[in-house]
């Protein structure tokens, strides 16, 4: 792990309350899934080029439309007032200073507007489908009202994953309801009993909810959970613009194959016809590297995210971002490479064993 990274997460686990951290480390089952997220990027080792003029090397993106100074972006994180009084706010502010991608999840705890106000630049909206549908379609147009460039349909939780709970937390969030629901509660219906139970995740998502979130909002659509190549074939095949290689940070099927062991599959499936992101255990420059080579687009942060807002708010959000972004461009110019498109899969092997 990044040596800066290593001590925002020492800072956050001393500041925050053990439930709290809790909340924000723990997986799904048996935590297999997690635990073994990082170590799945340590089993590749890269084959660098040499001789090639590598005195100017650059990070810039350019994604489905949007341009950032660099592939490492923030993945969709829930709660974010739980670790920061500013909370999603002040995540905004760190990427903006990071020039770096960020999606905003269905799950904050500030307005859409307030967020999306504190960025300078483009930004992605994560969407649940959620059991009262009215609600979805009033945050979609919300969020593309407010500059939201693409939306992010998450796919793999059709209902959460079992997780450890903590008894005196409510649903196992340590956060009032007035947080939680600060963007949903003025789109309930009238009479409604039961606000958590209509904006629980639906079960019976399809392949044509991709087309029924582009319609509302006229925005790409980018499909998160995808471990395969075949689901992310089809994926494209509905209408999806780019697909995301994700298994929810371990919090959803527990010994569900890592993000590095599927990411290869999904590249090869899609080609060349969409951009591909990935998310999960990535913990410093060198894995970023790694998943870029491998054929990802974008390299996206959850965990690290949340440690670096509680431990220094914006400052550390944008303090990860930029000291990955540094290993990754010095990496890069060790490999050979200059700019985003020279990494490809030659330039990485499995280790041996």
């Amino acid at each position: 792990m990044h040596e800066q990274l290593q001590r925002l997460r020492d800072e956050a686990q001393r500041l925050v309350d053990p439930d709290t951290w809790s909340y924000v480390g723990r997986g799904s089952g048996d935590e297999r899934t997690v635990s073994e997220a990082h170590d799945a990027w340590d089993r590749y080792r890269l084959r660098p080029r040499v001789l090639r003029d590598v005195s100017h090397v650059t990070t810039d993106l350019t994604l489905l439309g949007g341009v950032w100074r660099t592939p490492i972006g923030i993945a969709p994180t829930a709660f974010h007032a739980v670790l920061h009084p500013e909370g999603e706010v002040a995540t905004a502010a760190g990427a903006a200073a990071a020039g770096a991608p960020m999606v905003l999840s269905s799950r904050s705890t500030r307005r859409i507007e307030d967020v999306a106000a504190a960025i300078d630049g483009p930004w992605w909206f994560q969407v649940y489908v959620m059991r009262h549908r009215d609600i979805t379609g009033a945050l979609i147009e919300r969020a593309a009202a407010a500059g939201a460039t693409a939306m992010v349909l998450t796919a793999d939780t059709p209902y959460v994953g079992h997780r450890a709970r903590t008894p005196a937390l409510a649903r196992g969030i340590p956060l009032t309801d007035d947080q939680a629901l600060i963007n949903v509660h003025g789109h309930f219906p009238e009479g409604a009993a039961d606000y958590w139970e209509l904006i629980d995740q639906r079960a019976d998502l399809s392949l044509a909810d991709i087309a029924w979130v582009a319609d509302i909002c006229e925005l790409p659509v980018i499909v998160k959970g995808v471990l395969r190549g075949d689901e992310a074939v089809d994926c494209v095949d509905a209408g999806a613009a780019a697909v995301w290689v994700s298994n929810h940070g371990g919090r959803q099927l527990d010994r569900a194959i890592s993000t590095a062991a599927a990411l290869p599959e999904v590249v090869s499936a899609v080609g060349d016809s969409v951009p591909v992101l990935v998310d999960g255990g990535v913990r410093d420059g060198f894995d970023a590297l790694t998943a870029l080579a491998l054929g990802a687009n974008a390299v996206m942060l959850g965990r690290p995210v949340m440690w670096a807002l509680a431990a220094e708010g914006a400052a550390g959000v944008a303090a990860v971002l930029e000291e990955l972004t540094a290993e990754l461009r010095h990496a890069m110019g060790l490999a050979g490479a200059t700019r985003l498109t020279d990494l490809d899969r030659s330039l990485v092997a499995a280790r041996p064993m």
